[in-house]
């Protein structure tokens, strides 16, 4: 017969969320970030709208530069709509994940022709504007506009798995959370709610070694009564990342222009400036040259460049050639002097094939 468990030994059951004690906490620890309005200010549609763009799948550090210069350079919705597609991802480059910077302006432009310049109050609505996806228009719904909406991102997440010991694994997961978030909503503060939720998982509640101790929710959580935080949330194993091969063209011309062109509008990388360069597939190119944008005598530089996107790893080859200054670029090619380089809208990989060209 199992010995009974002795009622002064025995862990606490976990009591349940306080909303409240949350946003006391946050309303002494909240983060001091450029995209968020101060205590008791209205925040700007357009300011959360393009920060939670930015944030997406990118660190706060990383995005700081970025969303301070694109503020400076259009400062509303508006002005972005106006800007030409080449001058937002030029601006982008260097952030990543391109797809969000032609999203990016094609939400400012579909509110601008459709709302008169001014985003929408409702998830729906929101919904319905290209490049927002739910979590985005949760985050906009009740962080700018009060609305009672739960923005589950990677941080809800991981505090709803730990508070709720959920023993689903994420990606699947990702439906009980967003029921989970509904429970916690206060009556009112649901942008400071949203925003509060975000910085206990950046600060307190973070991947390893969580501050527990100093968490507004400790004895709310069942992973704490655990003693076992750090085995949420659960995850399914990852699918091993393909690696693709390639051959990029540096083409230099005496006065030191490399020949660029422009990707297609649509697919990875869309819209942006790259050095021409045959398809990215396993197993590379069969026959290079017949990828090569003019004729020319090619040397194979020895050191590949490298890159990881989010589901594949590439190695590109260099072959390098060098032309005079009278060189005429190909039809849908262009020369780019290297004091040009920063008006281009060259993604990672492609800066890191141009630091070749010196």
């Amino acid at each position: 017969m199992p010995a009974a468990t002795n009622p002064a030994t025995a862990p606490a059951a976990p009591s349940p969320p306080d909303p409240t004690a949350l946003l006391a906490w946050y309303d002494r620890h909240r983060r001091h970030l450029p995209w968020r309005a101060a205590p008791g200010t209205r925040q700007d549609p357009y300011r959360v709208f393009l920060s939670e763009i930015m944030l997406q799948q990118t660190t706060v550090v990383t995005v700081r530069p970025y969303y301070e210069a694109f503020l400076r350079r259009w400062p509303d919705v508006t002005a972005l709509a106006r800007a030409p597609l080449e001058e937002v991802l030029s601006a982008w480059a260097g952030l990543g994940y391109y797809a969000r910077a032609r999203n990016l302006h094609a939400c400012a432009r579909a509110v601008t022709e459709r709302h008169g310049g001014h985003f929408p109050e409702g998830e729906a609505e929101l919904l319905a504007l290209p490049g927002i996806g739910p979590y985005t228009a949760a985050a906009i719904a009740a962080i700018a506009f009060e609305r009672r909406a739960a923005p589950v991102d990677g941080n809800w997440e991981r505090v709803l798995a730990r508070l709720f010991a959920v023993e689903e694994a994420l990606p699947k997961a990702r439906a009980q959370f967003r029921g989970l978030a509904l429970t916690l909503l206060p009556p009112a503060r649901y942008g400071d709610f949203a925003q509060a939720l975000m910085d206990l998982g950046a600060t307190l509640c973070t991947p390893r070694k969580p501050a527990c101790a100093l968490c507004p929710w400790e004895r709310a959580c069942a992973a704490r009564a655990e003693d076992n935080p750090e085995r949420y949330p659960l995850k399914a194993a990852k699918a091993a990342r393909p690696t693709r091969q390639g051959v990029a063209f540096l083409v230099i011309r005496a006065d030191g222009a490399v020949l660029v062109r422009t990707r297609a509008a649509r697919g990875l990388l869309g819209g942006m400036s790259e050095v021409p360069s045959t398809p990215w597939q396993p197993g590379g190119i069969a026959n290079p040259a017949a990828h090569a944008p003019l004729a020319a005598s090619w040397t194979a530089l020895n050191a590949p460049v490298t890159h990881v996107f989010s589901h594949f790893a590439l190695e590109l080859q260099l072959w390098r050639a060098e032309l005079p200054a009278s060189a005429v670029a190909p039809a849908g090619h262009r020369w780019v002097l290297p004091g040009e380089f920063d008006a281009e809208a060259f993604p990672s990989v492609m800066r890191k094939v141009l630091a070749h060209a010196g």
